[in-house]
C-alpha cells in the first residue's frame, strides 16, 4: 500500500465514521477558546471544561482578564497543571491582545504566536477551529497515530515535521476537521498505553498494528 491510499482509506473512514469531529473544549467565542487551549496544555480537556466557566464568568472578555492581576486570577485555576506559568500566561496575553490588537484575539499564526503561552499548536488549534484554516495543530496524540498508522515517516522526528508532512497530504478542506479526527483517535483508541487495535477501524492499513501481527504493510 503506498502512503497516497493510506491517505485515502483514513479520511474515507472517518469521514463515514466521525463527520462532525470537532474540540471537546467548551468555548462560546474566540476569547474562550484561547484561554482553554492555554489552559489545555499538558492537561486534560475535562479538568480544563470544569475550571474555565469560573473563569469566564469573572472574566467575561479580554479586557476584564487583562485588568486582574496574579492573585486574583491564580485561585481559578489552581487545580491546573503548572498554574503559576499559565496565570502569568493568560494575564500577559490579554494586556498585549489589548494594547496590540485593539482587544480582538488575532486569527493568523504569525500573530498569536506572539501572545505570552501561545506556541505554533495553540495557534495552530485557534485558526483551525475558530477559522477553519488548514492549519494541523500537532499534539501528543497527533503525533503518536499519524506515526503509528504510517501517515508520516518514521524519520518525522518533531511535530513540526509531522505537521508539514499531514498538511502536504491531507485535502487543504479538511485539514481542519483531520485534526480533531486524529486527536480523538488518539485520545479513546489508539492510546498510548495499550491501544485498543481490537476496536480499531483503522488496523487493516495500520503499519503499528501489522507489525505486531507479523507483517508491516511497506510503502
Amino acid at each position: 500500500m503506498t502512503r497516497k491510499q493510506r491517505y485515502q482509506y483514513v479520511i474515507e473512514y472517518f469521514k463515514k465514521n466521525a463527520p462532525d469531529a470537532e474540540t471537546e473544549l467548551i468555548y462560546d467565542n474566540p476569547y474562550q477558546l484561547l484561554v482553554a487551549v492555554i489552559l489545555s496544555a499538558q492537561c486534560t480537556d475535562k479538568r480544563v471544561n470544569l475550571t474555565t466557566p469560573a473563569i469566564f464568568e469573572k472574566f467575561p472578555d479580554v479586557a476584564s482578564l487583562s485588568q486582574t492581576d496574579f492573585e486574583e486570577l491564580f485561585p481559578f485555576i489552581r487545580s491546573i497543571s503548572y498554574p503559576n506559568n499559565k496565570t502569568k500566561h493568560l494575564i500577559g496575553m490579554a494586556k498585549m491582545v489589548m494594547d496590540d490588537f485593539k482587544g480582538e484575539i488575532p486569527m493568523t499564526v504569525e500573530e498569536l504566536i506572539k501572545l505570552p503561552g501561545v506556541g505554533r499548536k495553540t495557534a495552530n488549534v485557534i485558526t483551525s477551529v475558530v477559522d477553519q484554516q488548514p492549519n494541523m495543530a500537532v499534539d501528543t496524540h497527533v503525533y503518536r497515530v499519524s506515526k503509528r498508522i504510517g501517515l508520516v515517516p518514521q524519520t518525522a522526528s518533531t511535530p513540526l515535521a509531522v505537521e508539514k508532512e499531514l498538511i502536504k497530504n491531507i485535502p487543504t478542506e479538511l485539514v481542519h476537521r483531520a485534526h480533531h479526527w486524529l486527536i480523538l483517535h488518539g485520545r479513546y483508541i489508539c492510546v498510548a498505553r495499550n491501544p485498543r487495535c481490537e476496536v480499531c477501524g483503522l488496523r487493516k492499513i495500520c503499519q503499528y498494528f501489522h507489525k505486531l501481527n507479523g507483517g508491516i504493510p511497506f510503502d
